[in-house]
């Protein structure tokens, strides 16, 4: 009978930090984040021994997703206007919003290819693909194909290349048209095109072609109370190191 119950203290003892412990919280961002946000995620796990899971995808599909039936602590979309989206449904706790990040937009090519051009106005963006197409994101929804649209609009090039798209569910999936050598060019963001080793950057759109390109982040309404231990650490700076490795502007 002693024994029997040591091994039930000891199994009692053993289970209890188990069953206090936290339930990992939960991110949804853009797929453009797939990269650094695990390694930041790791980085807050050792320093709080809280766990965090990610889901990655096209930032309209994942605001739809939580619009539609929630599922996430905290968003973190690639544009601002899919957070007014989440924002104006009452999805989100506007008052932990914030602007986390920045990048740039970029033109590349299969590593192999010797294409050589300058992104100006009127540009000979479709000379350029010689009759394959162009891969970007969706155009109408997801951030990165939009500020893609955006950029060859104000250039002159867009009504030329728009009937020569290869458009993507997601940015990385349009990286991975020109990895694999399916299109000839491709627009993706920078921190995109320095991870794949299969695909150069030949150019870079001007800043002043398109809207800003900003990361913001809110918590989720009813989230877990660990959110916003999370959301503050995205600003520390370790999580600063991380995101400048990855090639992203931290905003103030």
């Amino acid at each position: 009978m002693r024994i029997f119950r040591l091994f039930f203290a000891l199994f009692l003892f053993a289970a209890a930090p188990l069953s206090a412990q936290a339930a990992p919280l939960t991110v949804f961002a853009a797929a453009s984040l797939g990269s650094v946000l695990p390694k930041i995620g790791k980085l807050y796990t050792a320093k709080t021994n809280d766990k965090v899971i990610f889901s990655f995808a096209g930032s309209s599909v994942i605001a739809k997703q939580i619009d539609a039936s929630g599922g996430a602590d905290i968003y973190i979309s690639a544009d601002e206007a899919w957070m007014d989206y989440l924002q104006q449904d009452g999805r989100i706790e506007p008052q932990t919003r914030t602007n986390l990040l920045g990048n740039h937009l970029v033109l590349i090519a299969p590593k192999t290819s010797h294409v050589s051009i300058k992104i100006a106005p009127h540009f000979p963006l479709v000379q350029a693909l010689h009759g394959g197409r162009l891969a970007v994101a969706d155009t109408a929804t997801v951030p990165a194909g939009r500020y893609a649209r955006e950029a060859l609009t104000n250039l002159d090039v867009w009504n030329s290349v728009s009937s020569h798209l290869a458009q993507a569910e997601n940015v990385r999936i349009a990286l991975a048209y020109v990895a694999r050598g399916e299109a000839p060019l491709g627009i993706v963001y920078r921190t995109d095109a320095v991870i794949e080793p299969a695909v150069k950057i030949v150019g870079t759109f001007p800043d002043t072609s398109h809207k800003p390109i900003v990361y913001p982040a809110a918590i989720i309404k009813g989230a877990r109370p660990g959110a916003k231990n999370f959301l503050a650490f995205l600003k520390t700076q370790g999580a600063r190191k991380l995101f400048e490795k990855a090639g992203f502007i931290v905003l103030p």
